[in-house]
C-alpha cells in the first residue's frame, strides 16, 4: 500500500477560499447616518411644537421623536 502526499498548497488554498467566503459574507451596508439624523430631528420638532399646544408652555417633561409627556 503507498500513501500519496498530498501538496501543501492545496490545503492551504482551501483555508484561504474558505476564509474569503466566511469573511465576505458580514458585509453590512448602513444607511446614511446624516440623513436619518436630519429626519429625526425635524420629528423631534414637530413633536415638541405639539407638546407645546397639548401642554402648554413650560409645563411640557419630556419629548421624543415619537411622543412627549406633561409634567
Amino acid at each position: 500500500m503507498t500513501i500519496r502526499s498530498i501538496p501543501a498548497a492545496r490545503p492551504m488554498a482551501w483555508l484561504l477560499a474558505g476564509a474569503a467566503a466566511v469573511l465576505s459574507t458580514g458585509c453590512v451596508i448602513a444607511p446614511n447616518t446624516s440623513e436619518a439624523n436630519t429626519q429625526r430631528m425635524e420629528d423631534v420638532r414637530k413633536m415638541s411644537e405639539q407638546a407645546s399646544a397639548t401642554c402648554g408652555a413650560g409645563n411640557v417633561k419630556e419629548v421624543n421623536a415619537k411622543s412627549f409627556t406633561c409634567k
